[in-house]
């Protein structure tokens, strides 16, 4: 697995544990910044991963701002992008399980490190259980073959 990690000004800290999994789970990922200390565009940060996982060069995207929110409205406006924004490890499982999402967004200033961590781990781990749960992701697909 291939994983495109990002984060805005106010996803810093979180971004920086999120690595440090990903590398002791021995998960390859690219880290497309921000490396800031000021105020930056989430969108900047949030859409050349989006079109990273749309485009098959990675298998998986990560996102941190401060809620997660503009992180994830700005990634699901790239087609094929299923990013869905978790605060708990229970939603990890399920994104994963049922909605097969490719990107996680998580906020800074909602959850802390060790959480952040947990999901993360989750979501990465978690398969797609396919089934009855294709079919409602293949009319996503569908959707946006035709009106996007």
């Amino acid at each position: 697995m291939k994983v495109a990690i990002a984060s805005d000004h106010g996803g810093v800290a979180i971004r920086q544990e999120i690595k440090k999994l990903m590398e002791e789970m021995e998960i390859e990922y690219i880290d497309l910044g921000c490396e800031c200390g000021s105020s930056v565009d989430y969108p900047d940060y949030a859409i050349p991963v989006a079109e990273k996982v749309a485009s098959g060069e990675v298998d998986r995207g990560i996102l941190i701002c401060g809620t997660g929110i503009g992180m994830s409205i700005a990634a699901n406006k790239v087609k094929g992008v299923r990013c869905a924004l978790v605060h708990d490890v229970y939603s990890a499982k399920m994104t994963r399980e049922h909605n097969d999402s490719n990107i996680l967004a998580m906020g800074e200033r909602v959850i802390g490190p060790g959480l952040a961590r947990e999901i993360a781990k989750v979501w990465l781990t978690t398969e797609f259980a396919g089934g009855r749960h294709a079919n409602r992701v293949n009319k996503i697909h569908q959707y946006e073959q035709t009106h996007l």
